[in-house]
């Protein structure tokens, strides 16, 4: 049994308790990071500036600002792992970068491209690094960015704001000494020298490059922009002396500044605009200072930027923004041999005139295609109907010259097919086919496809069935390793010069092919016919009727038939070519 003290004593300290435990659980999320920002006031000189936001998070009453969204903010470019951040500017000449590790104290600082001497910034306290970003005290960030930038950068707490002057050198001491970042200025003891050597012969230094010295007002006279494969360079040719600049880098919409301090120039002389390309336009503007400053606004839509920088050359008096993009050459080789085939083709068009048509006789060899119910083999029959088609055009053209694939029984390989058609210098390529679908003997009727992305189902599977073949021809993996969706959009652009031409002929010899109790869907298809490649010619791949159907499978193995067939396709090129001269004549195109 309990007492009664002990009773009293329980009742007394368990509110003590539960009144300590409230305590500790209010320390505990007060002491929690806060998300938020704080907005920095960014001076450029003439007047002009910017207002902008740095995230952080606040803890314990400080603000540790994200050395990302600060350095952004200050339009510098930068690079974080996870664990070491780096970031660049090109205030001054040559362009510097620093070097900020998780868990270091130091800073690295020295010129992008490593021919200067580095230095040491010591910070009081390690950059944190949480959720994939690294963090510094706003105080210690403002000093740091301060000494490494040779800036005016201040932090007042009172108003949570930062205070950063771009356009001049900071009051304080130079960037050339080494910086160490805490509450207070700190002494750092000298290292005492070595013991004294014996004088050795001390040979002159190497002449360095001196830089050229120009007089009078400096005026930009001109503006380039040079398109390279890894990005833009854009060039502002002066006259006059040397100026102080102020660049400030493109913002998430593309933009960028160049400022030239007390410098002029003819302002409709200098506005750049482009319809297409990296660079969207150079706008020039006379500031009230006597600066002159350049909107740079480039295409962020089809220009991934990387970096950028400025300097100036002093050897032809310019001043260089150079702007680099996340490059892919292999997109880059793509689209120039895209355009290079596009002028060609528009050329070829303008120039076409049917007197070689190409017929292909689909299979062949080890390859027999479709097998019909009675062993009807596609390799047949399209061969009897090439051959007729041949001779019919030879009959009724003998102008126009027939240049078949094949003539006989043997394998020929898909990709070679295109090849021949393009060295014997074909003008139409007609390929002709059987049809077959397992499972269902019902379907009926003629298709006649254009190359193109699959719109349906059932042309995909025509399609993979009539590619299929290229696993019995030899290295066939590195001869098709192209054939992906990506590769089908740049033939399909290479065949785009003609596609109103195959989709005409496509659609003339279909007619000629209707048959009675067709119940496939006939109309012109798309889809991905490796045959269909590289003929640079309007091109038709002809699937004459379905093998797998035992009454069409009758009429397709009639040598009668098969000649019924190859006429009806000489029909429809016989319409297309009429049509199609016709238009050449009324255009006054005729040779």
């Amino acid at each position: 049994m309990t007492s009664m003290p002990d009773r009293y004593s329980s009742l007394i300290y368990r509110p003590l308790g539960l009144v300590l435990i409230l305590i500790l659980f209010v320390s505990k999320v007060s002491a929690q990071p806060v998300p938020g920002s704080l907005f920095m006031q960014v001076s450029t000189g003439s007047g002009q500036g910017y207002t902008i936001k740095v995230q952080g998070y606040r803890s314990n009453g400080i603000f540790f600002a994200d050395v990302g969204s600060f350095s952004r903010a200050l339009r510098l470019g930068n690079s974080f792992d996870g664990s070491t951040m780096q970031v660049d500017e090109s205030f001054g000449a040559p362009a510097t970068s620093c070097v900020l590790r998780k868990g270091s104290s130091f800073v690295l600082v020295g010129s992008s491209s490593g021919d200067a001497e580095k230095r040491v910034i010591q910070l009081s306290s390690a950059p944190e690094v949480q959720q994939g970003r690294m963090f510094l005290p706003a105080a210690q960030a403002c000093r740091l960015f301060s000494l490494w930038l040779d800036r005016d950068v201040e932090y007042e707490p009172s108003t949570n704001k930062i205070n950063v002057t771009l356009w001049g050198r900071r009051q304080g001491p130079s960037l050339h000494s080494v910086g160490l970042v805490g509450s207070e200025p700190q002494v750092i003891e000298p290292i005492p020298p070595p013991p004294p050597t014996p004088p050795q012969p001390v040979e002159p230094p190497p002449p360095g490059p001196v830089e050229k010295q120009y007089s009078g007002q400096t005026v930009i006279d001109d503006v380039k922009v040079e398109t390279l494969a890894n990005g833009i360079v854009i060039r502002f040719s002066a006259t006059g002396q040397k100026s102080a600049v102020s660049f400030l880098r493109p913002d998430e919409n593309g933009t960028a500044y160049l400022t030239v301090d007390r410098a002029t120039g003819n302002m409709a002389r200098l506005t750049r605009s482009f319809p297409d390309g990296a660079v969207r336009s150079i706008i020039p503007m006379q500031m009230e200072g006597g600066a002159l400053q350049f909107t740079v606004v480039l295409n962020t839509n089809s220009f991934v930027l990387k970096s950028s920088s400025f300097q100036y050359d002093s050897k032809n008096n310019d001043y260089v923004l150079y702007v680099m993009s996340n490059v892919n050459v292999e997109a880059i080789h793509r689209a120039e041999k895209e355009r290079q085939i596009e002028k060609q083709l528009s050329q070829d068009v303008s120039k076409w005139k049917l007197d070689a048509v190409v017929v292909d006789a689909g299979h062949g060899g080890k390859d027999s295609g479709a097998i019909g119910t009675r062993g009807t083999k596609e390799k047949d029959v399209v061969l009897n109907i090439v051959n007729d088609l041949g001779m019919f055009i030879k009959q009724k053209w003998p102008d126009v010259k027939v240049i078949y694939t094949r003539k006989d029984d043997r394998f020929i390989p898909l990709n070679e097919r295109g090849k021949i058609a393009n060295r014997y210098g074909g003008k139409l390529f007609v390929s002709v086919h059987c049809n077959s679908t397992a499972g269902n003997h019902t379907v009926r009727g003629a298709e006649v496809y254009i190359l193109g992305s699959h719109k349906t189902q059932a042309a995909l599977d025509v399609a993979m069935f009539e590619n299929s073949v290229i696993t019995s021809e030899e290295n066939y993996r590195e001869s098709y390793k192209g054939f992906s969706d990506e590769y089908l959009i740049m033939s399909s652009m290479a065949q785009s010069a003609f596609a109103m031409q195959s989709t005409e002929l496509a659609q003339n010899v279909l007619r000629r092919l209707g048959r009675y109790g067709s119940n496939n869907g006939l109309g012109v298809r798309q889809a991905g016919f490796m045959v269909l490649w590289t003929p640079s010619m309007p091109s038709i791949l002809v699937e004459t009727g379905y093998l797998s159907n035992p009454d069409e499978e009758k009429i397709l193995r009639d040598r009668k038939e098969q000649t019924k067939v190859a006429y009806g396709i000489f029909q429809g090129l016989q319409q297309y070519r009429a049509s199609y001269e016709n238009r050449v004549i009324a255009s006054g195109h005729v040779e």
